[in-house]
């Protein structure tokens, strides 16, 4: 019998969202450099002592997200897998609350020893900030 790996949120991480929209294809990411340098020059921040999340409005029906896990915060290929892993379950589970919006997630720590119900409640906070934040327009306007 082929094995399945289980990709549920933790209770009460804020799961919300029927899977069949929980899609995670290519119109949902970043991937285009001058998209980036948008989010990293038109910025809202939310930063606490693991996560710096970016954000911006893109004017799209949709929210995206890119993100950008240095190897000097997390060394070992496998924690960074894990941990982006982590962050695309998440924003899959969030989504709909953040519609309209570029995100881009960066580690300010080493996460190897992180576990997941911390890096999801993390997660959760830095979306609702987003989500209240986007109303407002960003520093630098």
């Amino acid at each position: 019998m082929p094995r399945v790996a289980s990709a549920c949120l933790p209770e009460g991480s804020g799961d919300r969202v029927d899977p069949g929209q929980a899609a995670f294809d290519r119109a949902r990411r970043l991937t285009l450099a001058v998209d980036y340098k948008r989010v990293f020059g038109q910025a809202r921040r939310s930063s606490d002592n693991l996560l710096l999340v970016l954000a911006c409005d893109n004017n799209l029906p949709r929210a995206r997200l890119g993100m950008a896990i240095a190897r000097n915060k997390i060394p070992r290929a496998c924690a960074r897998n894990r941990v982006k892993r982590l962050i695309r379950e998440s924003f899959r589970h969030h989504q709909q609350d953040l519609i309209g919006l570029d995100l881009v997630v960066l580690a300010r720590t080493n996460l190897t020893h992180t576990d997941n119900q911390a890096l999801f409640q993390s997660l959760a906070r830095h979306w609702q900030r987003q989500q209240r934040l986007k109303s407002r327009p960003a520093a630098s306007e």
